[in-house]
């Protein structure tokens, strides 16, 4: 996967290193190690072949090169590595090497490994980014913007209120993601079929027994036709992925020059454009943008490897691909969310400019629910409709629509109409919903550090 030109200034989340494909190996050697102890165990085979094949489960006690040349040569994901691992054991023990398991019982339970410490990671970056968030709600919980509906002034909100928004979507994301947890991280030793016919008398528990070593949980029934917790898990990636791309698109916008309410870093010496000195362009949000697209196209191809053939095929080798590439993809997101929102700029006073850009008209709400109490709803509704109509084609200010209107002053005074027509005395629990939402975030994300710490 080729790096971003802005990688430079965004932390690496370690996630490409995860996958790559001596760490890939390394876990499958983890697999091979306990399937050994656990066999021991029962007496399925010597205990000294168990020491002797644990000892040579190191990448560093093998060939790796000879695997690679040989993994070329036959086309088999592991079968050079299970040949060279039972050399490195040696007589007489290395014809006790992967004893009674077929491929996927390693490859896909060292996998797993693989994925619960992406998941991690991924747990690990929301922890930070709801930090990040908690204080940016703390910041705009007062701050009042425009709210807009349809791309059109609405009502007055807070910035802190959008930001809670945020907040709400992914505590929801963190709350699927250790939902699905005890359902990805799950050991698959089956044999060949899945059915145990070449495992010992009691296979359950020698499943269970490799899974206890593993941190891992046995699967229920290891069929290698099984693949749903696989595409769960890049669905969450997905839905995730969707606040992630919602984030940096109103970032995105508000930062526009029609705009100028908030701005990602763009730190001293960063060129926007070979012609255009002036540029400050979004570079971090176009790369969430890109990043989350990229994400959410993985799930319908994640679906389609639910359909597996009979007792197995190919499907789930490919969707670990699939799943490879979200975690990436999502290790990549967060970092640059994480920069953009711990160090997002905001500007107060252009919201307030921007406020006004309606001459008042965002207070139309306001207005008409105060006049309403009086002449009753839909009346109201029909005198600010109607000013309001006039004002935005041409026919006059709305505030002085209003102070000319009978049916206005009749009811309402000229200090009435001036306190209603600022946006601050309308933003509703802005204020309190980012407050809560911050405090949320904060206590989710303490919650998370702890759930992570071994």
């Amino acid at each position: 996967m080729s790096q971003r030109f802005t990688s430079g200034r965004v932390p690496a989340s370690g996630m490409r290193e995860l996958f790559a494909t001596e760490h890939r190996w390394s876990q499958w050697l983890r697999v091979e190690a306990a399937l050994a102890q656990a066999q021991a165990e029962q007496g399925m085979i010597p205990a000294e072949a168990a020491e002797a094949i644990t000892a040579a489960c190191r990448p560093e006690a093998l060939d790796l090169e000879e695997v690679r040349r040989e993994r070329d040569r036959t086309s088999h994901p592991l079968m050079p590595l299970i040949v060279e691992l039972s050399r490195a054991v040696g007589e007489p023990h290395g014809g006790w090497v992967h004893w009674g398991a077929t491929t996927q019982n390693i490859t896909q339970t060292g996998d797993v490994l693989v994925l619960r410490e992406a998941h991690h990671t991924i747990l690990t970056q929301l922890a930070r980014l709801l930090d990040a968030l908690a204080a940016l709600a703390e910041q705009g919980a007062d701050m009042v913007m425009a709210g807009r509906t349809h791309g059109q002034h609405a009502v007055p909100v807070t910035f802190g209120f959008k930001v809670a928004a945020w907040i709400d979507e992914l505590d929801r994301h963190v709350t699927r993601l250790r939902q699905l947890e005890p359902r990805l991280c799950q050991a698959i030793v089956g044999g060949a079929a899945g059915t145990f016919a070449a495992l010992g008398d009691e296979p359950e528990r020698l499943q269970e027994e490799i899974s206890r070593r593993l941190g891992l949980l046995p699967m229920a029934v290891p069929s290698r036709a099984t693949a749903d917790h696989f595409a769960e898990f890049v669905c969450a990636l997905g839905l995730l992925a969707g606040t992630g791309g919602k984030i940096a698109r109103e970032v995105y916008t508000l930062m526009k020059t029609e705009y100028q309410e908030a701005e990602e870093p763009v730190p001293a010496g960063t060129i926007g454009s070979s012609t255009m000195p002036q540029k400050r362009n979004p570079q971090l949000c176009q790369d969430v943008l890109g990043l989350t697209a990229e994400i959410r196209s993985l799930v319908p191809l994640a679906l389609e490897h639910l359909h597996n053939e009979h007792e197995a095929d190919h499907a789930p080798s490919d969707l670990f691909a699939a799943q490879e590439r979200a975690c990436v993809l999502t290790g990549d997101t967060l970092e640059r969310l994480i920069v953009i929102l711990s160090g997002l700029r905001v500007d107060p006073e252009r919201m307030r400019a921007n406020l006004a850009l309606s001459g008042g008209m965002i207070s139309a709400e306001a207005i008409m629910l105060r006049l309403g109490t009086s002449i009753g709803r839909q009346h109201a509704h029909d005198v600010v409709y109607e000013a309001s109509q006039r004002a935005a084609t041409g026919g006059g200010s709305f505030p002085e629509l209003l102070a000319a209107d009978p049916r206005v002053t009749a009811h309402l005074t000229e200090d009435d109409i001036a306190t209603l027509l600022d946006p601050a005395t309308h933003t509703g629990r802005s204020a309190s919903l980012a407050h809560a939402a911050s405090r949320r975030a904060v206590a989710s994300a303490a919650d998370l550090r702890e759930h992570l710490t071994p």
